[in-house]
């Protein structure tokens, strides 16, 4: 366990492509200091360690360990931060802060780690199926997915009581297109990227990819010029691609998140969470997303029984560094 010592916390942090997250932690009775977290943009900052030191600079404090959840795989107490021109050392950090250790995790894992830690008031329940109790010593498995700057994937088993996160790479798994239109996105995608994973269609860029193709496979030239222009042209409803790739970006969406079922044995439910979450939930209530993830042929009987679950707590990634780091 990584705890405060009588006078200084622990630093955490959640570092996406495009959000940097920190706030402070005091041990078992206050794991996330609410007063603490602070929100930075990553293109203001030349590195992790700059953003870092600009937030202990700003609070006046000293940290004595950190965990920070970052976008990409860790190996070895290193990191190359997708979706940014970032390469992390936990050592380094650790030097650079004067703090006696940084633990560096996925942030998938501790999006995954947070969950036993959510409250009722924390969930949205997609479809009809209530949320699975994490407490107590009953096993589960569930997956956690979510879309941002990039596409995250991550799992929790819950065993004899402990938490377990997974961290994965699972965004990058191959899209697997589901009907004649999407195999037309497919042939689209290729012929711009060659391989096409999941997060070339599910993340923000990949919302605007999917309304390029569309508007190809239309003979049309695209209107809208990126991803918030997409977004707002189908919120206006102006624009019919827009609104097609709104509606296919969310029905790819639940097929990847019944997939991550298979993948996981996550039997006990899939949690939704990720920066592109909330204005992609009015889209995701409609149906499309319920229906893609139940449709899976023999199995879809069994996918209609399993719930899926949209995270409405706003800071699920500092949460999780925190649980982490009473974990040890």
């Amino acid at each position: 366990m990584i705890k405060p010592d009588s006078i200084r916390p622990v630093l955490l942090a959640d570092i996406g492509g495009t959000n940097l997250r920190f706030a402070l932690g005091e041990g078992p009775s206050q794991p996330l200091r609410a007063d603490s977290i602070r929100r930075y943009r990553a293109a203001d900052h030349g590195s992790l360690g700059e953003a870092a030191a600009r937030y202990v600079d700003e609070l006046a404090v000293q940290p004595h360990a950190g965990v920070f959840a970052v976008a990409g795989r860790v190996d070895a107490g290193e990191v190359k931060i997708t979706n940014l021109p970032w390469t992390v050392s936990a050592q380094a950090v650790a030097k650079q802060l004067s703090l006696a250790s940084v633990r560096l995790v996925n942030d998938f894992a501790a999006q995954s780690r947070c969950l036993p830690l959510l409250t009722s008031d924390d969930l949205e329940v997609i479809g009809s199926v209530p949320a699975p109790s994490l407490a107590g010593g009953a096993a589960r498995t569930v997956a956690v997915a979510g879309p941002g700057t990039g596409l995250g994937v991550g799992a929790l088993l819950m065993r004899d009581g402990r938490a377990i996160e997974l961290e994965t790479e699972g965004g990058h798994l191959s899209f697997a297109p589901g009907s004649d239109e999407e195999v037309a996105v497919l042939a689209r995608l290729r012929a711009r990227f060659g391989r096409v994973s999941n997060e070339r269609v599910v993340c923000g860029n990949g919302l605007y990819n999917l309304y390029v193709a569309l508007c190809e496979i239309a003979g049309e030239t695209p209107r809208a010029q990126n991803q918030e222009a997409v977004s707002l042209a189908a919120t206006d409803g102006g624009d019919a691609h827009a609104v097609r790739a709104v509606e296919l970006f969310c029905e790819i969406f639940g097929a990847i998140c019944g997939d991550l079922v298979f993948a996981f044995g996550a039997w006990d439910g899939v949690y939704l969470t990720g920066g592109l979450l909330e204005p992609m939930l009015p889209w995701i209530r409609r149906g499309g997303f319920r229906r893609r993830f139940e449709d899976k042929g023999r199995f879809s009987p069994t996918m209609a029984k399993i719930p899926t679950l949209a995270i409405t707590h706003p800071h699920t990634g500092l949460l999780g560094a925190a649980a982490i780091a009473l974990d040890g």
